[in-house]
């Protein structure tokens, strides 16, 4: 199988999403920002970074890239999709999901690890994990407090869109939301970095299982 990782200018994460795809069995492809072609892959996981340097706001410029406008044709088609912290931000400003990630509650750039509770199993990027399954990951972001108005939060509750929930939450985020998918549940975006933590020689491999899940969903579609 064959996993995308998008590059754009300022992305610092695209390595460890590699690094990680293949740690779970799959062919990592890189995926150039200003190519359209995505290279017959069968998910695609855009990395955390600071796409175009985060100017105007972060993942506003790189959501207007030439990928991404293939991106959005191959989430239509329910390819499996997934933002990691930056990506997260550019597929809200890509509107592939709903609200829009603010500055953290009480302005600074945090780097930690966070628990986590798998608030659903109904994704392609969560399939292999049991429902309330608790895991550590780590965060960096300066951006990460996630905000929608209460329709959109009712919605997302009510239809157990919430991927990933905080268990202490560290930036503000509404209802301690660490995660979302869209309506089709192929989409999804988080905060936490599950890439980083996908080997032993970097602490944990508690995020490896983010993508066996996709490769195990994917393989049933096959």
């Amino acid at each position: 199988m064959r996993v995308g990782v998008t590059v754009f200018p300022g992305s610092n994460c695209e390595r460890d999403a590699l690094f990680a795809i293949e740690r779970a069995g799959a062919l990592p492809v890189e995926l150039w920002h200003a190519d359209g072609d995505l290279r017959s892959v069968d998910a695609v996981v855009v990395p955390g970074g600071f796409s175009y340097g985060d100017y105007l706001r972060p993942g506003a410029i790189a959501r207007f890239s030439k990928v991404m406008t293939t991106l959005e044709d191959f989430a239509k088609d329910g390819g499996p999709i997934l933002g990691i912290c930056n990506g997260f931000q550019v597929l809200t400003e890509a509107c592939l999901l709903p609200g829009a990630l603010l500055r953290n509650v009480g302005m600074r750039f945090l780097c930690c690890s966070v628990t986590l509770r798998v608030e659903t199993i109904k994704t392609p990027w969560t399939s292999l994990f049991e429902p309330s399954d608790r895991l550590v990951l780590p965060v960096a972001h300066n951006e990460g407090n996630y905000f929608a108005d209460p329709w959109t939060l009712d919605e997302l509750e009510a239809e157990g869109r919430v991927v990933l929930r905080y268990l202490d939450n560290p930036n503000g985020s509404s209802n301690d939301i660490a995660g979302i998918c869209n309506a089709e549940r192929n989409v999804v975006g988080i905060m936490p970095h599950p890439e980083r933590f996908s080997d032993l020689t970097l602490g944990s491999v508690e995020g490896l299982k983010v993508f066996e899940s996709v490769l195990s969903f994917v393989g049933t579609r096959v």
